[in-house]
């Protein structure tokens, strides 16, 4: 399915510069992980303390995907794979999903329930992209509603509330739409890793 993520390679290509200076001057891509979990934690609590910060949503976001960028690039390109970093990478996702979206939900006029079901179906469709990697087949990115889609929503009405414009029926409208994305998004990641091992499968026994 369509998703914002299969622009990944030209992102990646525009930070690699940055990569290799920060592989060589050593940092690593698990400190990068923690970076990026660590900011996406103090900008949810921003939110919190006062909904005028709201205006640092759509860069705070925009880091923190180049920074997801950035340490699986170390971690690929320049041979810093472990095992505490791809556990580091999975809880970092979901955590910085909770601290940054959730907070959402307690603006006035915002349904916190349809907040704290898609926040809960967004770390679900992570879970169903990388338990691929648990029966034989690879980590899913399939959409529509990924994590980069996710950020783009929740920038654009970050952005709406930022310039008065009042969470009325609309907001609803688009929480339900992103619930029903995030469905699909499981379903289909669930999907495409039953069809690999399938395909898999016929390729070793032809």
């Amino acid at each position: 399915m369509p998703s914002i993520y299969q622009l990944k390679p030209a992102f990646q290509n525009l930070l690699r510069p940055i990569v290799r200076w920060l592989a060589k001057v050593g940092v690593t891509a698990n400190q990068v992980t923690i970076l990026a979990t660590c900011l996406s934690i103090a900008g949810g609590g921003s939110i919190v303390w006062h909904h005028s910060l709201l205006i640092l949503v759509p860069p705070l976001l925009l880091l923190r995907m180049m920074l997801n960028a950035i340490d699986g690039m170390l971690a690929r390109e320049h041979q810093m794979k472990t095992p505490l970093g791809a556990i580091l990478n999975e809880l970092g996702d979901a955590i910085s999903d909770a601290a940054i979206y959730l907070p959402f939900g307690l603006l006035p006029g915002v349904s916190g329930s349809l907040v704290t079901i898609f926040v809960l179906l967004a770390i679900i469709s992570e879970l169903a992209g990388v338990l691929g990697l648990t029966v034989g087949s690879q980590r899913q990115y399939d959409g529509p509603m990924g994590k980069s889609d996710r950020a783009v929503m929740f920038s654009i009405i970050a952005l709406l509330f930022t310039v008065g414009i009042s969470p009325t029926s609309w907001l609803n409208l688009v929480w339900i739409g992103a619930v029903g994305l995030s469905i699909w998004t499981c379903i289909n990641r669930v999907v495409s890793t039953l069809v690999e091992i399938e395909q898999n499968d016929k390729s070793s026994s032809s």
